[in-house]
C-alpha cells in the first residue's frame, strides 16, 4: 500500500462560521483571517494505492461553479485536482474508488465536470472509478435541510447515479478495498471518516469532524454542523480514542498542518506531535 496527498486547491470561508461561539481574538492565533474576516482552508484529499486499486477520498470543490460562486469561496492557489494526480503519476482514469466523507460541495465538487464547452451537460470526471457513499446521507443531501442547501449542490451530485457509477456502503467488509470507517452525525448526517491501516500506524480521514489542528478542543465546532452538541459528544469520544491508541490524525482542511497525534493531558485532549504525511511513507 502507498499514500499520496492530492491538494485539490485552497479557498477561503469566514473564520467566525469555522469556529463557531469561539472569540476571533483566540481562533486567530491559529487561523488568521484577510480584512474581510476569511481564513484559508486546503482541500486535502488523500489517495490510496494498493494492489489494482486507487481510492481517492474526496475530491475537492472543482471549478465548474460560477463566478458568483467563486466570489464567495475564493479558490486559489497553484494546486487542483487534475494536476496532484499527475503529480503523483497518476491520471484521472487511474481512479477506481472515489470515496466520499459526505456531499458538501468543497468535498465532491470536483467529481463530476462539464462535458463540453456548453456548459449544458454534466458528467463525472473518474470515468472508470465508483462513487462510494451511503443511502442515508445521500438521501439527506438530496432532500436538504435549509442549513445544508446551499452546501449539497444538485450538479455535484446526481451525476454520479445518473451515470451508474454511485455506490452504496453497506458494510465495510464487503467494500473491495480495505477501509473501516467512523460515522458521525454532528457535522451533517452520516458522515463517512475513513480509518486506514498503514504499516504499524492508524491514520483516520479526519474531515469536517476535526477540519484542522485548532478544531481539536472541544468547544471549538463550526457554526456549519447541524447539531453542534453532537459534534461535542463525538469529538470527545473519538478525540479519547484517539489519544489512548496513538492514532495519526489527518487533516483536511487545515491549511498548514498534514497530520498530528494527540494526548491527554489536565485540559482534555490536546495536540502532541504536528508532521507531514511523509515522515511516515
Amino acid at each position: 500500500m502507498n499514500l499520496h496527498i492530492i491538494h485539490a486547491g485552497n479557498f477561503k470561508l469566514d473564520g467566525g462560521a469555522m469556529f463557531g461561539v469561539v472569540p476571533k481574538s483566540i481562533w486567530s492565533r491559529t487561523n488568521p483571517s484577510d480584512e474581510n474576516n476569511m481564513c484559508s482552508w486546503a482541500m486535502r484529499c488523500l489517495a490510496i494505492e494498493d494492489g489494482n486499486r486507487l481510492i481517492l477520498i474526496d475530491n475537492g470543490m472543482g471549478n465548474k461553479q460560477s463566478d458568483k460562486f467563486f466570489g464567495y469561496y475564493y479558490l486559489h492557489g497553484d494546486k487542483s485536482l487534475k494536476g496532484s494526480l499527475k503529480e503523483a503519476g497518476f491520471g484521472l482514469g487511474d481512479v477506481t474508488d472515489n470515496f466520499l466523507t459526505h456531499l458538501h460541495f468543497d468535498h465532491c465538487g470536483g467529481g463530476v465536470e462539464y462535458s463540453d464547452k456548453t456548459s449544458q451537460s454534466l458528467r463525472p470526471v473518474f470515468e472508470n472509478a465508483r462513487y462510494w457513499t451511503n443511502k442515508q446521507h445521500w438521501d439527506w443531501a438530496n432532500d436538504p435541510n435549509p442549513r445544508e442547501k446551499a452546501s449539497f449542490l444538485k450538479e455535484n451530485i446526481l451525476p454520479m447515479q445518473e451515470s451508474g457509477q454511485l455506490e452504496f456502503v453497506q458494510k465495510e467488509k464487503e467494500l473491495p478495498f480495505k477501509m473501516d470507517i467512523i460515522y458521525v452525525d454532528g457535522h451533517t448526517e452520516k458522515q463517512m471518516l475513513p480509518k486506514i491501516k498503514y504499516k504499524d500506524h492508524t491514520i483516520v480521514f479526519a474531515a469536517d469532524l476535526l477540519p484542522s489542528v485548532g478544531h481539536i478542543p472541544l468547544p471549538y465546532v463550526m457554526a456549519y454542523d447541524v447539531r453542534p452538541l453532537v459534534t461535542m459528544k463525538e469529538k470527545e469520544a473519538f478525540l479519547k480514542e484517539a489519544a489512548d491508541n496513538n492514532y495519526i490524525l489527518f487533516f483536511e482542511h487545515d491549511p498548514v498542518n498534514e497530520c498530528c497525534t494527540v494526548k491527554h493531558t489536565d485540559k482534555g485532549v490536546r495536540v502532541d506531535q504536528v508532521f507531514p504525511l511523509s515522515d511516515i511513507l
